[in-house]
């Protein structure tokens, strides 16, 4: 990725921030499954000393801070400003005394060698401008023999909560071509590709596994609906070159094709990640 692009990509987050915010405590409830199995294979106990690289609006830092205790620590980090705000602003809302927070990109990571006993990344190796140099950076902090989790997602197919509202909307505004390695929720979605690079970067002990779980809140198709088109930078610049009947034509659409996953006033949507890690070589 060129530096201009990662200007872009990091411009994206810095606008949505505010609506990552804003929902910050449904996105909690919709992937609390994926910080407790990032959080369960990392080792995360009381006691740790965990980076947090790219924690968006707060997690999984602010759960892994009830993990790890008084005697543990937290270092979130994030390139975006307006989210380090709102992870921070979270924080001290809980009272959490024990996360330090950093506005810095994975590439430029402030701290010294052999720093910490894990590092985890949840949904963020996707969006790393350069990924072999990010991980390196990662490993370089972590202590001989500590772990290094990520989550990313797989296939399209298998992630509707996403791909579902793409698709309807690419029917009216054509979608931009992408590369193969742009930095987008599927850049890493072929089994393999990140274990590869992981191992490039110098870990050892590299594994992947799959893992599903559902996305589940407590809101209606129409608030669904909200909650995505803010969120997504994409989705907010296509709907607004549109006219109203145009995106009320895709809105309905949308929650005809997503309404099979809201039952009882619930949302229960499948979803499925790829979980790589990897060990820093012991000195």
């Amino acid at each position: 990725m060129t530096a201009e692009n990662a200007s872009e990509v990091l411009a994206t987050w810095e606008t949505s921030s505010q609506y990552w915010n804003k929902h910050q405590t449904l996105i909690e409830q919709m992937y609390a499954p994926l910080s407790r199995t990032l959080i369960e294979e990392a080792g995360i106990v009381e006691g740790k000393s965990v980076l947090d690289i790219g924690g968006g609006s707060g997690e999984p830092s602010l759960t892994i801070a009830s993990v790890v205790g008084s005697s543990g620590s937290v270092t979130y980090t994030d390139p975006a400003a307006g989210m380090v705000r709102a992870a921070r602003e979270e924080a001290n809302r809980r009272g959490l005394s024990n996360i330090q927070f950093h506005q810095c990109p994975v590439e430029q990571i402030p701290f010294a060698d052999n720093s910490f006993d894990v590092a985890v990344g949840r949904l963020s190796a996707m969006f790393f401008p350069d990924v072999v140099s990010g991980l390196r950076e990662v490993l370089r902090v972590v202590k001989p023999n500590g772990v290094v989790s990520f989550l990313v997602w797989t296939r399209k197919e298998s992630n509707p909560f996403f791909t579902v509202v793409t698709e309807i909307l690419d029917r009216f505004v054509q979608a931009e071509p992408e590369a193969e390695d742009a930095p987008t929720a599927f850049r890493f979605a072929e089994p393999g590709k990140l274990a590869k690079l992981l191992k490039q970067a110098g870990a050892t002990s590299v594994s992947e596994r799959t893992f599903e779980f559902s996305i589940e809140a407590p809101i209606n198709v129409e608030q669904f609906w909200e909650m995505r088109t803010e969120m997504s930078d994409t989705f907010r610049k296509k709907l607004a070159r549109l006219v109203p009947d145009q995106v009320a034509a895709i809105k309905y659409t949308v929650q005809k094709k997503m309404a099979s996953y809201f039952k009882s006033g619930a949302m229960v949507i499948p979803g499925q990640v790829l979980l790589v890690s990897g060990r820093k070589a012991e000195l």
